[in-house]
C-alpha cells in the first residue's frame, strides 16, 4: 500500500477516480464479472458452456436490470432452431443454480 506504511491493497478488479473533493468514484468493473443476489458471476464461464450445445456456435451473456432486479440473459447463434427452455434446461444441467 503507497499510503500506509506496512498496509496492504488487493486488486478487487473495481475500476475508479478520485475526484477534486477526495472521495472515490465507482465506474465498474476492469473484467467481466457481475454480482447478482450476492453472487460474483464470471459471464465468460457461462458463454463457454453454452457454446458447448451441438446447435450453439457462439454465445453472449450480459447482465441486464428490471425494475431493481438483475438477471442474465444469454444471446445465442447458431444451426437450426433452439426453444429458449431447450437452452435454460441445458445450462441448469451445467451450471450451478445461482448462475
Amino acid at each position: 500500500d503507497p499510503f500506509v506504511e506496512g498496509g496492504r491493497m488487493y486488486k478487487s478488479g473495481d475500476l475508479g477516480r478520485w475526484l477534486p473533493d477526495g472521495t472515490i468514484e465507482y465506474l465498474g468493473r476492469n473484467d467481466f464479472q457481475v454480482k447478482i443476489r450476492g453472487f460474483r458471476i464470471e459471464l465468460g464461464e457461462i458463454e463457454a458452456k453454452l457454446a458447448q450445445h451441438e446447435k450453439i456456435s457462439e454465445a453472449v451473456v450480459v447482465a441486464r436490470e428490471q425494475d431493481g432486479t438483475k438477471q442474465l440473459i444469454a444471446y445465442t447463434t447458431g444451426e437450426g432452431e433452439l426453444e429458449a427452455e431447450a437452452i435454460r434446461s441445458f445450462a441448469q444441467q451445467r451450471l450451478p443454480g445461482y448462475m
